[in-house]
């Protein structure tokens, strides 16, 4: 496990999401319309205004205050709040709060990635991001066939490289686009 994901520009908030699944999973759940040094953020706030940061307490908390109080959490309180709110509660009902389960109770690849698709907010652009950081930074052997070729969040060893990831993500995405126009 590393001591640290450099997703963003805070020590405390890169120490989280590394320490702990939920943070992790929640981080993702976030990574949609804000940056991914907001998105990943989010658990450490969470985490500041809730005074706890586990399944149970996300499950049983009013999230939408928390997320609109100031500075908003995420782009889109509301419904994030929802998301984060519903992640938690599959997690206390599927692995009894244990959000690790998520991926050690996978027994190979194709668990693993139903596993993740079934988290609220996850589609296959989050499954595989997920799985390249679980293969490249966890070293769970069970993501690596979920790993795709262009490069993802599993690829950020540093704040540079987060750098580059973001970079290299806006030139996929042109590319990607440039590639739809003309079908």
């Amino acid at each position: 496990m590393p001591n640290r994901l450099y997703f963003t520009e805070s020590d405390a908030a890169n120490e989280l999401i590394a320490s702990d699944p939920m943070a992790l999973l929640v981080g993702f759940a976030l990574d949609q319309q804000v940056t991914v040094q907001q998105a990943f953020a989010g658990p450490l706030t969470l985490r500041e205004r809730l005074g706890a940061f586990d399944a149970a307490t996300l499950a049983k908390a009013d999230l939408e205050p928390v997320f609109r109080e100031k500075p908003a959490i995420h782009r889109y309180p509301g419904s994030m709040a929802k998301r984060v709110h519903d992640l938690a509660v599959h997690v206390e009902d599927r692995y009894a709060g244990d959000a690790a389960r998520v991926w050690t109770d996978a027994a190979d690849s194709t668990e693993l990635r139903a596993n993740l698709a079934a988290l609220p907010g996850f589609g296959e652009m989050k499954v595989k991001s997920m799985g390249a950081v679980l293969a490249k930074r966890y070293g769970v052997k069970a993501a690596k066939p979920l790993v795709p070729p262009h490069p993802t969040l599993g690829d950020v060893d540093s704040p540079q490289a987060l750098v580059d990831y973001q970079a290299a993500k806006r030139e996929h995405k042109a590319e990607w686009k440039k590639m739809k126009s003309r079908e």
